[in-house]
């Protein structure tokens, strides 16, 4: 069910793009579960120096670099059509804003709170699809678990910032829907077609929020390379190498895997950063680590 078609009579790519197309296909040799993990910690360590950038582009400059310049590695990956079936428009362009809304509202949460914190709180957002519409008992155990840790980090004084909280929050709330936008977009486009495209709604999207942010320092060469470098940490290296392992990694473990994200952007935020932790804010990460990991090791299957 090919509807996003790629032009296969198009000139030949010049030498450097085709070893950008033939890159996905060089980590075949490394085991699914490795590259998971190596996909969290590259998009947290790009979430890291992307803080970092925010003292010359700001949070909506850096997310602007981000997405712009993951866009435009994508394209040059997949080189999609434009020639769209009519029932994948509306999902590549619902796909392709939530993108941009979910990175630019996390963005502006890592600008006011702790990248752990951050993440910790965003992750409510797939904890509640794995478990929206659950009635077993066990599943209710892991919400209140997930429901204590954010207890905990609320009540952790001056770091915990109210509106980076719902700037995190709001992030979360997107993430829910772009799993369940990101199930319709494989059904209805090929390979990274689809990906290729949102990411350039995304993009276009942010924009006017990066510029009015940023202005000409987006095209500052120290800038441009900083956010090309977080490009490909947060965007590209992660999509592609979770795109690769999903075909032969079984989904409970690989979401049991991914729960690992908010003990890891602790971590990069605390190494590349320095945000130490109290030991209450760490006992809340567990806490949501350790809900994610059991909804999703024990939920309940869905049928075939």
């Amino acid at each position: 069910m090919a509807v996003v078609r790629i032009d296969s009579g198009r000139s030949r790519l010049p030498r450097w793009s085709a070893v950008l197309a033939g890159a996905p296909a060089r980590v075949g040799a490394v085991p699914p579960t490795v590259q998971v993990l190596i996909a969290i910690v590259s998009v947290q360590v790009g979430a890291a120096v992307a803080k970092q950038l925010f003292t010359a582009a700001g949070a909506a400059g850096a997310v602007t670099l981000r997405l712009g310049l993951a866009a435009v590695v994508f394209v040059l990956l997949w080189r999609p059509s434009l020639k769209l079936n009519r029932h994948a428009l509306p999902v590549i362009l619902g796909y392709g804003a939530v993108l941009g809304t979910m990175n630019l509202c996390f963005y502006l949460a890592i600008e006011r709170i702790p990248l752990g914190i951050a993440v910790t709180v965003e992750f409510l957002g797939p904890l509640a699809v794995a478990l929206v519409g659950s009635r077993r008992w066990l599943d209710g155990l892991w919400a209140l678990l997930a429901a204590a840790g954010v207890v905990l980090l609320s009540q952790t004084g001056g770091d915990a910032d109210l509106v980076g909280l719902l700037f995190a929050l709001a992030a979360g709330a997107c993430w829910a829907f772009y799993i369940l936008l990101g199930a319709a977009l494989g059904s209805r486009t090929t390979d990274g077609s689809g990906l290729a495209l949102a990411s350039v709604v995304a993009a276009a999207l942010v924009v006017p929020f990066g510029v009015a942010d940023a202005g000409t320092t987006l095209l500052e060469p120290s800038v441009l390379v900083a956010g090309l470098g977080v490009a490909l940490m947060s965007s590209v290296v992660p999509y592609s190498l979770e795109l690769k392992a999903l075909r032969s990694l079984p989904p409970r473990v690989f979401g049991v895997l991914m729960s690992l994200e908010p003990a890891v952007a602790a971590l990069a935020g605390l190494v590349v950063l320095g945000e130490a932790l109290r030991p209450t804010q760490w006992v809340a990460i567990c806490c949501v680590v350790a809900a994610s990991a059991g909804a999703t090791r024990y939920g309940r299957p869905k049928p075939e």
